[in-house]
């Protein structure tokens, strides 16, 4: 299975916006282009997880970096707290989670 990273991309920025609603104006632009770099990030995973170029536990560091990149971006947007960063992330990988693992054929996001 390979994953869409356009549907991927929506499934998060959704997600981003549900669980950051108070801070939508201000940081969608910001949302939008994070929910694409993470897509394209976990595309990444499963095109050298399928060639073998990397195993489960290197996917999940390769997970981690993105996501403190992406933690990093939040937090500094003005009044965006730890909580709120974190809630956002979580929300966002929970919606792909599934087809991620199912691509992958391990779980990367749990």
């Amino acid at each position: 299975m390979s994953l869409n990273t356009s549907q991927l991309t929506q499934d998060m920025l959704a997600a981003f916006q549900g669980a950051l609603a108070k801070k939508w104006p201000e940081i969608k632009e910001y949302a939008e282009t994070e929910a694409k770099k993470m897509a394209q990030s976990l595309a990444m995973i499963e095109v050298l997880s399928v060639s073998g170029k990397i195993n489960a536990e290197q996917a999940t560091l390769h997970l981690e970096i993105q996501k403190n990149a992406t933690r990093m971006v939040f937090l500094t947007l003005e009044g965006l707290g730890m909580l709120a960063a974190e809630a956002a992330i979580n929300a966002a990988l929970n919606v792909v989670k599934e087809s991620v693992n199912t691509a992958l054929g391990f779980v990367l996001i749990n």
